[in-house]
């Protein structure tokens, strides 16, 4: 069974209390359940990971007991090499996903340093974009059906 680590970082505990309008109104515990059923669908493993500390981020993927990751960096996105170089040093692949769609929002969230190293970008998805991502992870790696 492919395992499928759900990477999330810096405020993304707040989400569906933190500006509703842009991230939506569920919780991430309503988002991770949702996952956790289209994982078991899919006949893929998955476990979250979600840490407001770059380091403790980096520390959860330097464990390697993962096939694939789908990560939120969150504002990290747009701020950390050190998290790009982490997920360039673990050599699993990933799925960049975010709930809004950072090309659309304010100019210092242009800069991405992960997309070009991600197997697949998914934003502006909501929390269909996770799902959107295990669909492909399915696809890519295994699964019971996509």
């Amino acid at each position: 069974m492919t395992t499928v680590l759900v990477l999330e970082g810096p405020n993304l505990n707040l989400v569906g209390t933190r500006e509703p309008e842009i991230y939506g109104y569920e919780t991430l515990e309503q988002i991770h359940s949702g996952i956790s059923a289209r994982a078991a669908e899919l006949g893929l493993g998955v476990d979250f990971y979600q840490s407001n500390h770059e380091g403790s981020l980096i520390d959860r993927l330097h464990q390697r007991d993962f096939d694939v990751a789908i990560v939120n960096a969150g504002g990290l996105t747009h701020t950390s090499i050190a998290l790009r170089d982490a997920l360039l040093a673990v050599q699993r692949p990933f799925v960049e996903v975010h709930l809004s769609d950072p090309t659309r929002r304010e100019p210092f969230r242009q800069v991405n340093y992960l997309h070009d190293i991600a197997i697949e970008s998914i934003v502006g998805q909501g929390a269909r974009g996770y799902h959107l991502a295990l669909e492909s992870i399915a696809r890519r790696f295994g699964g019971a059906r996509a």
